[in-house]
């Protein structure tokens, strides 16, 4: 089996006008300007785009600084041609030689401990597939046999290198000496507390890649002067001993990009692999990853910088106001660092997504795209929207209180300690019907924050467009969480219903009741 993936097809995208087609990395550069976007998941979109860059930014040497980013683009696409025909023989998948995010004198060495990681099965490295101790994302097929395209097999080992999880794993020969970890795994760099990813989407993949590089001036101020390094392929570590390539793969700039998280060798036949522990990666505070989001969260009382995590409760829009924070530094809080390439005065889109993870164990993949309007890297404007985000998180509050008055006016007290499970149950189903309703409308939040003249003063969200469309889904949501139909139902239903009117109604709702304020 042959497969190169300098001049074979594997990437799936979306051509301009809309047709769907698989392209190599020669030409993904070379008819960039023709690809509207890429055609997969989310977790996979984030590992193609780490490569691409890398590449770019790897044949630029490059871009030095602002001004340099500025006047690159024209250069990305005869520079990568260039650099892949120089590095071609490094993105071979099969063969005797160098392989594409694979490691050398790789061999069987018996299982070591606890080991759920599905044996050698090829399709443990779709994350996607009920495989060993996989959950089952996008598949029913758990335990049956399967068989993957060269192509297929190419976009898999680069997504599991970058979000394979932690946990049990078997214990290979890399180079005479059992793998790392003893049996055991972290996550891939990647995954850790299910970092949200974002980046700057152009309106061609050319443009998106684009918009994505960082300067050198701007990684020696993340990393350090050294911090820039060499991507994986052009020093490939020996060994998990081999010092100097290991520490450029794990501890650099263009290193990380293209992670060895796993010691992986395919079968040349395609169907098995050998596979084991790989290098670690440090996670922040060590390292913070170019596409990851820094916040504050307060732990046991006292502030802490953290990744922003995806979340399947909490969707992205409701940090939209921390991902557009633009800082460069390790001990800030602050969105993706290619927002260093955004103008206050420019809007643009921001695509978000990641992998939610419980432990070892992957739950979900989660995306979204906003139209992010001029000013929104400022912080007045990052203020007003989280205003709104509040707004929405006080009605899910009284909303909540709303539900558990009205089954107490019906004598079942959800307040009691032992009805805990119980009230959260009959909450959620009301928020979730609440959240889901307004994530609908998160464009009028950004129509607002988007223009000066209406923005609201304290206190007068309800006036806005975004105000009424919270408003009118916190009562829908009610309605359909406490039914009305018999007297006694309705009686306590007209009670419960005061509790949302202390967040100021808008004055020409038309689900306002005649009921006055209590």
């Amino acid at each position: 089996m042959m497969m190169n993936l300098t001049t074979d097809p594997w990437i799936p995208v979306v051509w301009e006008g809309g047709r769907p087609g698989l392209v190599s990395l020669t030409e993904a550069f070379q008819r960039g300007e023709e690809i509207q976007d890429l055609a997969v998941r989310p977790h996979e979109r984030i590992a193609i785009m780490r490569l691409l860059i890398c590449i770019a930014q790897a044949a630029l040497d490059g871009p030095k600084d602002h001004l340099d980013w500025q006047t690159c683009r024209e250069r990305i696409v005869p520079a990568a041609a260039k650099y892949l025909k120089k590095w071609c023989v490094a993105f071979e998948l099969f063969g005797d030689d160098q392989r594409f995010m694979q490691v050398e004198n790789l061999k069987e060495n018996g299982k070591s401990g606890d080991d759920d990681d599905g044996g050698n099965s090829i399709s443990k490295l779709n994350l996607t597939l009920a495989t060993g101790n996989n959950t089952t994302l996008f598949d029913n097929g758990g335990g049956s046999d399967r068989t993957f395209t060269p192509a297929q097999l190419a976009l898999m080992l680069l997504t599991f290198q970058c979000f394979s999880p932690g946990g049990r794993i078997g214990v290979v020969s890399w180079k005479g000496k059992p793998t790392p970890g003893n049996g055991s795994s972290d996550h891939a760099p990647c995954l850790p507390r299910s970092m949200v990813h974002s980046l700057i989407r152009g309106t061609r993949l050319i443009e998106t890649i684009h918009r994505n590089l960082l300067s050198k001036e701007t990684v020696s101020l993340l990393v350090n002067k050294d911090g820039w390094g060499r991507p994986s392929w052009e020093q490939m570590p020996a060994s998990a001993q081999d010092a100097p390539a290991v520490q450029n793969t794990t501890a650099t700039y263009l290193g990380r990009f293209l992670p060895l998280a796993r010691a992986i060798r395919l079968e040349n036949d395609g169907l098995s692999a050998v596979l084991g522990n790989g290098l670690k990666y440090p996670p922040y505070e060590e390292w913070r990853e170019p596409t990851a989001t820094i916040v504050v969260r307060q732990r046991s009382g006292k502030p802490e910088r953290v990744v922003l995590g995806a979340s399947l409760d909490r969707a992205p829009w409701r940090e939209l106001h921390s991902l557009a924070v633009r800082r460069v530094s390790r001990d800030t809080n602050g969105g993706p660092v290619a927002l260093q390439n955004i103008a206050d005065s420019e809007s643009f889109d921001l695509w978000v997504g990641g992998m939610v993870a419980d432990k070892a164990k992957l739950l979900d993949a989660v995306e979204a795209v906003f139209h992010v309007p001029a000013g929104m890297l400022t912080e007045p404007v990052q203020r007003i929207y989280e205003d709104g985000v509040q707004y929405a998180g006080d009605l899910d509050f009284l909303l909540r209180r709303a539900v558990s008055s009205y089954h107490k006016e019906l004598g079942n007290n959800l307040d009691r300690p032992e009805m805990r499970e119980q009230r959260q149950r009959i909450q959620s189903k009301a928020t979730f019907q609440f959240w889901t309703a307004i994530e609908r409308d998160v464009q009028r939040l950004l129509d607002v924050v988007g223009n000066a003249e209406t923005w609201p003063a304290k206190d007068g969200w309800s006036q806005t467009v975004w105000g009424k469309a919270v408003w009118t889904a916190a009562m829908r949501a009610f309605d359909s969480a406490c039914p009305h139909d018999t007297a006694r139902q309705m009686r306590a239903f007209a009670l419960a219903r005061q509790v949302l009117f202390r967040a100021k109604q808008p004055d020409n709702s038309t689900d306002k009741p005649e009921e006055t304020e209590s």
